[in-house]
């Protein structure tokens, strides 16, 4: 069995530029979530917050440790993993000659994976069959570009960000080309989140969590929006911002 532990970023900006904030969530080589955090950026684009992500990720994660990341943005992922060296060498400038946008965030990140053992792998995002961990961080990222408020296992929030329900899409080519500065899927977030968020919506749990209340509830249990957080419809609102 691989000790390769399973990791995944996010980044998320309410309007693009708009609020802005990163995400990570760490869990173990069996993809069971551990810890995470999330930050607030203020006003940035989605690709600051996505890089920010993997930023943080990458500082949270000790260097000899064998990690695999999970991430949604291909911008992100191939800006340190494709384009990197041909920047380098055209002095920072793109093939058209224009400067490497974030420059400072991709130079961080490049140095930070100098002797790392890391696996990249892209997941799409905002689907029903994706990827969990993604889920989690993108629910994060997202709330925090809500609250411009740090959070995360670190500063006493337990229990893990609560993926609201990803609307059906119609089945597509994993291959396929996310639109360029990954606004399209970042604006799904936005509309997902107002859409599930609405007051008196109730649905199943895709996933087991723990309601504000403190007791966990399980996958394809009746969950009701509570505040910023998911939990049992007769809880109400009592404690629903809480972490």
């Amino acid at each position: 069995m691989s000790d390769r532990i399973i990791a995944a970023c996010d980044g998320a900006a309410k309007g693009n530029p708009g609020p802005a904030a990163w995400a990570w969530v760490i869990a173990d080589v069996h993809g069971h979530p551990e810890r995470w955090e999330a930050g607030p950026l203020g006003r940035a684009t989605n690709n600051v917050g996505e890089l920010t992500a993997l930023q943080r990720l990458l500082e949270a994660v000790a260097p000899g440790t064998a990690v695999q990341v999970r991430m949604d943005s291909q911008y992100a992922m191939k800006a340190v993993t494709q384009w990197l060296p041909a920047w380098k060498r055209n002095g920072w400038k793109t093939a058209a000659g224009k400067p490497v946008a974030n420059r400072e965030l991709v130079e961080s990140i490049d140095a930070l994976l100098t002797d790392r053992d890391v696996e990249f792998r892209y997941v799409p995002a905002h689907r029903e069959d994706g990827d969990h961990l993604n889920a989690i961080a993108d629910q994060a990222a997202s709330d925090a570009a809500v609250s411009q408020e740090p959070a995360g296992t670190a500063l006493g929030h337990a229990s893990m960000p609560v993926p609201a329900p990803a609307r059906s899409t119609p089945a597509r080519s994993t291959s396929a080309r996310r639109p360029s500065g990954a606004a399209s899927a970042k604006g799904a977030t936005a509309t997902k989140s107002a859409t599930a968020g609405r007051a008196g919506v109730t649905i199943k749990a895709k996933f087991p969590g723990t309601c504000p209340c403190g007791k966990q509830y399980a996958a394809g249990e009746k969950i009701s929006k509570l505040g910023s957080r998911w939990g049992h419809p007769d809880c109400g609102g009592a404690g629903s911002d809480a972490g």
